[in-house]
C-alpha cells in the first residue's frame, strides 16, 4: 500500500547526489584544504598567564643576582675596613714611643718625706740642785734632726714628765692630768720645740689618789716622754 503525497523517509535523510555541501560542513575550503581553527578565549588566557609567570621568574632571578652582587661588595668593604683597623690602633699605641727622652726628662723628683726617727726628745732641769722651798722646772726639748720639715704632735696627749728616785716612781704628769689635747706643729730641720713643767715637789699615783708623803732630800732623775719616744735621764738634787 502506497501513501500518496508523502516522500519516503529515506528520501529526507539521504542527500541527493547532485546537492552541494557547505564549505564549513566538511572543514575544508573551496580548494579542498583544511582550515585552522581559531583558539578559544580560554586558551588565550592560559597563554597570557604562562607568559606573565615566565616574566616574574626572570625578574626574580635578576633581583636575586643584584642582591648577591651587592652583598659581595659589602663583604669586601667590611673586610677591607677590618684589616685597616689594627693599623690605626697600632699607630695610636706606638705614638708615645717617639718621645721617650721628653718623658724621662720631665719626671719630677720625688718629694722629700719627713723621717720621724730623726725627731729626738731630750730632758733637762733649769738647775742641777734645789734648796728647800725651790721648785724644779722640768724641760722637754723636741728636735728635728732631719733635712725636711716634720709635723709632730706636741700636745699634752703625747707628753709625760716622769720623776723617779732609783726604782721608786715619784711623780708623773699623767696621773692627775685634767684633760689631754693634741697639738700638731711643724718643726723645721735643725729646729726644736721646748715644753716646761714646774714640779711642785709632790708625789702622785696612777688615778690621782691622795698621797700624804712628800719627796725628801736626795738625788732624783727626770725622763721626758713624747708618744713612743723617751729621753735619757736628767739628774738633779733636792736639798
Amino acid at each position: 500500500m502506497v501513501n500518496e503525497g508523502k516522500q519516503p523517509p529515506q528520501a529526507r535523510n539521504s542527500p541527493s547526489a547532485g546537492a552541494a555541501r557547505p564549505a564549513g560542513a566538511s572543514g575544508r575550503g573551496a580548494a579542498g584544504k583544511p582550515q585552522r581553527r581559531r583558539p578559544s578565549p580560554a586558551v588565550y588566557r592560559r597563554r597570557r598567564l604562562v607568559v606573565f609567570g615566565g616574566l616574574l621568574v626572570i625578574v626574580a632571578m635578576l633581583v636575586a643576582g643584584i642582591v648577591a652582587v651587592g652583598s659581595s661588595f659589602v663583604g669586601k668593604a667590611d673586610a677591607g675596613a677590618s684589616t685597616n683597623q689594627p693599623l690605626a690602633t697600632a699607630t695610636a699605641t706606638t705614638a708615645p714611643l717617639s718621645t721617650p727622652t721628653a718623658i724621662s726628662t720631665t719626671t719630677p723628683p720625688p718629694t722629700p718625706v719627713c723621717d720621724l726617727n730623726l725627731v729626738t726628745v731630750t730632758a733637762s732641769t733649769d738647775q742641777p740642785s734645789y734648796t728647800a722651798g725651790q721648785n724644779p722646772v722640768l724641760s722637754m726639748k723636741i728636735t728635728n734632726s732631719g733635712t725636711v720639715p716634720c709635723e709632730v704632735n706636741v700636745g699634752t696627749s703625747q707628753m709625760e714628765f716622769l720623776v723617779m728616785s732609783g726604782a721608786d716612781r715619784i711623780f708623773s704628769s699623767k696621773d692627775c692630768q685634767a684633760k689631754s689635747e693634741d697639738l700638731v706643729k711643724q718643726i723645721d730641720p735643725g729646729k726644736s720645740e721646748i715644753a716646761n713643767f714646774p714640779w711642785q715637789r709632790n708625789r702622785t699615783v696612777e688615778g690621782c689618789g691622795v698621797v700624804a708623803a712628800k719627796p725628801g732630800n736626795g738625788v732624783y732623775t727626770f725622763k721626758a716622754v713624747l708618744g713612743n719616744k723617751a729621753s735619757s735621764k736628767a739628774v738633779f738634787q733636792l736639798g
